[in-house]
């Protein structure tokens, strides 16, 4: 059985020498009352032959409805609990936070009742400082803002 991965982008930006992080809320009713420890990078599951790079850009496209482009900064990848493989990069830029425009998918909702509907991938997006995107991201993924804080201490702040 192949193992799940996958490959997303971290966006962040500095707003008066403060660096925010931009991370996105999953939608659909199983997320809907969730917050604390439940937005992530925007990221998607690519296969082994798909470039993870352009997998990640393509995923950030689709959940965020905005093509992203920079200096990508490659991270090492991290295990979530759920033991999917998450590949990603770093890039510095903006994006309007109201402006996003994600993919959707169906579900039967309510359960068991036969009833299909539609769910946006992301139900809301934002920009958060290092101290509150590391309480709202998933727990696995908090070691990614940790990387990305050593990476532009390394080469300092742009």
């Amino acid at each position: 059985m192949m193992k799940k991965q996958s490959a997303g982008v971290l966006l962040y930006r500095f707003i008066k020498n403060s660096m925010e992080i931009f991370l996105v809320h999953p939608g659909g009713p199983f997320w809907k009352n969730k917050d604390k420890g439940s937005w992530s990078i925007p990221k998607g599951e690519f296969k082994d032959d798909e470039d993870a790079l352009d997998a990640a850009k393509r995923e950030f496209c689709e959940e965020t409805g905005s093509n992203i482009s920079g200096q990508f900064i490659k991270f090492s990848p991290i295990k979530q609990k759920s033991g999917k493989l998450i590949f990603c990069w770093a890039v510095q830029g903006d994006i309007d936070k109201e402006e996003i425009r994600s993919n959707t998918f169906e579900l039967e909702w309510p359960p068991h009742s036969g009833a299909k509907q539609e769910f946006p991938e992301i139900d809301k997006s934002g920009w958060f400082n290092v101290t509150k995107a590391k309480e709202k991201i998933i727990p696995a993924q908090a070691a990614l803002i940790d990387e990305l804080m050593e990476k532009v201490k390394e080469k300092g702040a742009d």
